[in-house]
């Protein structure tokens, strides 16, 4: 269960990080005619600020990191006072170095060891930015609700950031317990603001991850947190998120992300596989979305099969395969190649699954040797295509990369795996789920 619970919180990844970009309700009806000050005393329409955060979300959505910089920076040059600056800086930093780590998909690291490890390495320059920003946010915050308590827009950003402090905190530096309060603490801001103004729907969003959160939690923990006050609901919480996602100004596309994930929780595999491609179609660029959709595929595969549907289900797995292959031919994420890494040991993941063990090893090693593969995944890389190979009737050629491991920094049980790898061929086990 405590993988579970750290999973959710960890999911709200990419979505909850960028959840900063609202504005009351009150106030956006008169956003073409708001003024603020610029940094050089002279005044600026608030529609600008407006332009720039879409322009930036769109860009940060799009994996774009550099490309949404450049517009977060402009709103804290002609914004100095508002804190949306700071803030959209911190959440772009944030989503990059996760991306970076392959940690957006949470799957690969869904598993005690994984939370319990607590010795990555972080750049410490990343950390003290990321502190800077988010310290900044939060004062320019406190700035405006000292001098107008009932500013809801400052309310919600410094709610945001504690959000955005706690995303990082579980995420990046594995803080699990100063991650749960800051997120906590950033529900209760958001509760606020709704009291203030009910149809700001955008500050629903972390609080319904909360309630879904705390209804998911197993019986006896429930009853132990209920003591401290502390109530929830899977159902209320995602009902709220698909409100968020129907009626939210600027985060309906941060509750769908969401969305895709708790709906795999809840088996709705259609419903999930729908957002993904949605999302997928909005942001071309963004290579998640699709392999969301993928995941979502292949999942569905697996109960076609259950039901003895095999028409179904080879159907299902052509069409997760040739989003793959999509992928590994796009032009512009081969140019990057920052992403192949992570798209190859995915599509081996979904060639296992379907039983080619053979293509699997092969798309395995290929995540493993792309040029300046993330250390972690290739490791793991690594492990999957001995498994693959023991599978396929390679022994040799399995033994090779068990060992291969071994030379390698352990990560995730990698090591114990591959030492039993060693002592016998690998079986496909059925092991009970910890979700």
């Amino acid at each position: 269960m405590k993988c579970f619970t750290y999973s959710l919180i960890f999911v709200m990844l990419f979505a909850c990080a960028v959840t900063t970009n609202a504005q009351p309700q009150q106030q956006q009806q008169a956003a073409s005619t708001v003024t603020v000050k610029t940094a050089d005393g002279a005044t600026t329409n608030r529609a600008r600020l407006d332009e720039l955060r879409a322009a930036g979300f769109e860009a940060l959505y799009n994996l774009d990191y550099e490309g949404a910089r450049r517009h977060f920076k402009e709103i804290t040059k002609l914004f100095p006072d508002h804190p949306a600056g700071p803030q959209f800086l911190a959440a772009t930093l944030w989503t990059q170095t996760l991306n970076e780590s392959r940690r957006l998909q949470s799957s690969l690291y869904n598993s005690e060891s994984f939370y319990g490890k607590t010795d990555d390495k972080v750049d410490q320059r990343i950390v003290d930015q990321f502190r800077e920003l988010t310290r900044a946010a939060t004062m320019l915050s406190k700035a405006r609700l000292k001098a107008n308590p009932q500013d809801v827009e400052a309310l919600y950003f410094l709610g945001a950031t504690e959000g955005l402090k706690a995303a990082f905190g579980v995420a990046v530096q594995r803080s699990f317990m100063a991650g749960l309060r800051d997120g906590a603490s950033g529900v209760d801001r958001h509760r606020d603001v709704i009291k203030l103004d009910p149809n700001f729907h955008d500050a629903e969003l972390m609080i319904g991850l909360y309630d879904y959160t705390v209804g998911s939690l197993s019986l006896p923990i429930k009853i132990l947190v209920g003591i401290g006050g502390v109530r929830g609901s899977k159902k209320r919480g995602l009902l709220t998120l698909e409100r968020v996602a129907k009626e939210g100004r600027y985060a309906r596309d941060d509750a769908k992300a969401l969305l895709i994930v708790l709906y795999k929780r809840e088996k709705r595999y259609a419903d999930a596989l729908a957002i993904s491609r949605e999302l997928a179609q909005k942001y071309p660029r963004n290579y998640l979305f699709k392999m969301e959709s993928a995941d979502a595929l292949m999942t569905q595969a697996a109960l076609a099969r259950q039901s003895n549907n095999a028409a179904q289900a080879a159907g299902f797995e052509r069409e997760a395969f040739a989003t793959y292959d999509a992928l590994l031919q796009d032009r512009a994420v081969r140019e990057s190649s920052r992403s192949l890494d992570l798209i190859h040991f995915r599509y081996g993941d979904a060639l296992f699954v379907a039983g080619h063990f053979d293509e699997a090893a092969r798309e395995f090693l290929a995540a493993a040797s792309t040029p300046g593969a993330e250390s972690t995944l290739a490791t793991l890389a690594r492990l999957h295509a001995g498994q693959s190979l023991d599978l396929a009737g390679k022994r040799k050629e399995a033994l090779l990369q068990y060992r291969s491991v071994l030379e390698r920094p352990d990560v995730d049980n990698a090591h114990e795996e591959a030492k039993r790898g060693l002592r016998e061929p690998y079986k496909i086990r059925n092991e009970k789920s910890t979700s």
